[in-house]
Parts: C-alpha cells; structure tokens; sequence
C-alpha cells in the first residue's frame, strides 16, 4: 500500500522505490530527508495551484535534485546541478523513460537553483523549484497550511537543517569552486570557503581577450 503523507501519495512503482533505495544507498539523511520533503511540498504547492503533473517524474526529480553533492556522484569540472541531472538520465534510460519526460526531470534539477526561469516550464520542472525553495529558502512557506507542514516534518524532520544544508553545499563544491560563477551557490561559498574569491562578471568582460 502506498505511504500518504500530509495528503500526498508517495509514488510506488518500481522505478520509484529504485530511486528511493538508491539515495538512501549514496546520501546521508539530510539529503534523503530534504529531497523527500522537496516532492511533499512540490506536491502540495502542485496542487495549490491546481497544476495537472505526472507525481512519478517530479519524485525522481526532487529525489536526484542534490546527488551531485554526494561522493559517489560530485565530480570537479561542472556545476553540481548537472552531475545530478545526468545521473537522474541514465537512471530513466534503464527504465525506458526518455525524450521529453527524460528532459523534464533533467532540467528540473539542472535548474533548480536558477531562479525564476523554472517556475516558467514543464509543471514537473517547476514544482521541483518549488519544493527546494520552500524547504531551503522558506519561499512559499505560507502557501501551504501549519498541519501540512507540521506533517511533511514529523515524517522527515529537519534538526538543525539550515546549518547542516549550508555545510553539505559548501562541502560539495568547495573542489569546484569556479562552478558557482554566476549562480546562488557562489554565496555559500563566500562565507564558508576560506580564501574564496567570487567571479565578476564585469571584470570578465573588461578583462576578456577582446582588444577593444
């Protein structure tokens, strides 16, 4: 029988329990927590806005969405985002889920932490957005109601969540740090990586091989 939690039905097909024993195989509980209540409240925030979506794509999606931070998924040459969105790939290759479903779950982790554009794509790409603002930024926290959001935490608790995500995102891209130009994790690094130096994009431009 499938596990509902405040209102949502956890999928439960075998694509979608694979996924689930493969991050509880590579993340810590933090990330297994966090992505779980990333898809709860994606859900929750879909049907708040009466959004038609397929549940199974966005699971995958917010359950993928931080592999990159992991070690046996993080690599050092791009951004973290995309290491996890190529692992969610392969992963619904080997189920036969590909063309414009694979693309969805693709870009809804690639471009999770982009703001704005995703909420203007795919449902499926824009709940994962969702999700992951609301539980990491508190955007949204009142679009949803305190006994759904008392629910989503008792089922997977967040002790301390703000601290410990911050570490986990430092921790993830401190080999890569150059990956962060341009994007929100650049901030996280300015204030926990010791000798950081942020890229600007002005300098960039001013100081590019162009002679004029």
């Amino acid at each position: 029988m499938a596990e509902v939690i405040a209102g949502v039905t956890i999928p439960d097909s075998k694509m979608a329990q694979d996924a689930t024993d493969l991050v509880r195989d590579v993340a810590d509980e933090l990330i297994y927590h966090h992505s779980r209540r990333v898809f709860l409240f994606a859900s929750l925030r879909g049907q708040e806005q009466q959004l038609n979506y397929d549940p199974e794509l966005v699971y995958i999606g917010a359950m993928f969405h931080d592999l990159g931070l992991t070690d046996k998924y993080r690599t050092t040459d791009q951004r973290f985002e995309i290491d996890a969105a190529n692992v969610a790939r392969d992963f619904l290759r080997e189920y036969d889920v590909t063309g414009e479903a694979g693309d969805k779950v693709w870009n809804a982790i690639a471009l999770h932490t982009t703001p704005e554009i995703p909420l203007h794509m795919d449902p499926e790409v824009a709940l994962v957005t969702r999700g992951v603002e609301l539980d990491v930024l508190g955007i949204g926290y009142d679009a949803i109601n305190d006994e759904q959001r008392a629910e989503v935490v008792s089922a997977h608790p967040r002790p301390d969540f703000k601290n410990r995500i911050l570490a986990a995102f430092t921790d993830g891209l401190k080999d890569r740090p150059e990956t962060t130009f341009g994007n929100v994790k650049a901030d996280v690094l300015e204030h926990f990586l010791p000798g950081f130096e942020r890229g600007d994009f002005v300098e960039v431009i001013r100081k590019n091989a162009w002679s004029e």
